[in-house]
């Protein structure tokens, strides 16, 4: 059970990240010691903090992972097996995979205390996020020693 802050982005936030790790432009938020989950929200209904939140397929991820953890991210989470370049970087940075459960969005949705957008607005749900949640259930992935509940592509 995860408690704490974390940022939350897709795919469009991840690339624009990556483009301006690549152009050595300034992030709008450090990387150093983070976690990312792979997440774009529902609408919130009225009174609730955010809408379901269920995890995102951490492959779409896959491309901009490696550079985001080589540039101080620690954990990210999602669904789903990851590439051998990703695993790679979770050892060599020391990191973590984490998987959170596909179809639970409703619950996950009930773990998040609050919510507060951090930059790359336009792209709505895809916008880059940082929330945080009270008993957010996950597990282990891939380890900081590699060892990986998926078979390695």
């Amino acid at each position: 059970m995860l408690n704490g802050p974390m940022l939350v982005a897709r795919d469009q936030a991840h690339g624009r990240l990556a483009a301006l790790i690549e152009s050595n432009k300034p992030l709008p938020v450090s990387l150093e010691g983070e976690t990312i989950y792979y997440m774009g929200p529902a609408p919130a209904k009225p009174g609730d903090i955010i809408g379901s939140c269920g995890p995102t397929t951490a492959s779409r991820m896959d491309p901009y992972t490696p550079l985001l953890m080589d540039c101080g991210l620690l954990c990210s989470i999602g669904k789903g097996p990851r590439l051998s370049a990703v695993a790679d970087a979770v050892v060599r940075n020391n990191g973590l995979y984490l998987y959170a459960y596909g179809g639970c969005g409703a619950l996950y949705a009930a773990c998040v205390t609050s919510v507060e957008t951090i930059a790359f607005e336009d792209l709505g749900p895809e916008a880059l996020l940082r929330i945080t949640v009270r008993n957010f259930p996950v597990i282990a992935a891939i380890d900081s020693n590699g060892k990986n509940i998926y078979p390695v592509s």
